[in-house]
């Protein structure tokens, strides 16, 4: 199992940038593929991007494809989302999450290791 805390959330206007950081613990942090998701109040979660553990297969949301950037540092047990080009729909609680199982890489219930989720508001 994985603990995973996330960091970097916070207020932007329409244009700007922010970088998410989630700290993982455990010692076999480089077997679990990471994602990024997203939710708003009464919305399933969305899927924003997902590396895996060698950091070969990457992939994103469509809405978030050429502005945001997920990357991962495997001696620190980090992983990252760098977002640019932020619009006020990108507002919501981003969620960090890990997996070692298989099944499709942007759907969340694949995923069995959850952070609390860190705070993303874009203003107009």
């Amino acid at each position: 199992q994985l603990q995973l805390a996330e960091s970097g959330g916070g207020s932007v206007q329409a244009g700007g940038s922010l970088r998410l950081s989630c700290a993982a613990s455990g010692r076999t942090f480089s077997s679990y593929r990471m994602g990024w998701f997203r939710q708003t109040p009464g919305k399933e979660r969305e899927f924003v991007a997902t590396i895996s553990g060698g950091s070969v297969s990457i992939a994103y949301g469509d809405s978030v494809k050429g502005r945001f950037t997920i990357s991962r540092d495997n001696a620190k047990n980090t992983v990252t989302l760098q977002m640019n080009s932020l619009q006020p729909e990108d507002t919501g609680v981003y969620y960090c999450a890990g997996r070692t199982s298989g099944g499709s890489i942007n759907e969340a219930g694949a995923y069995d290791n959850w952070g609390q989720g860190t705070q993303v508001t874009v203003s107009s």
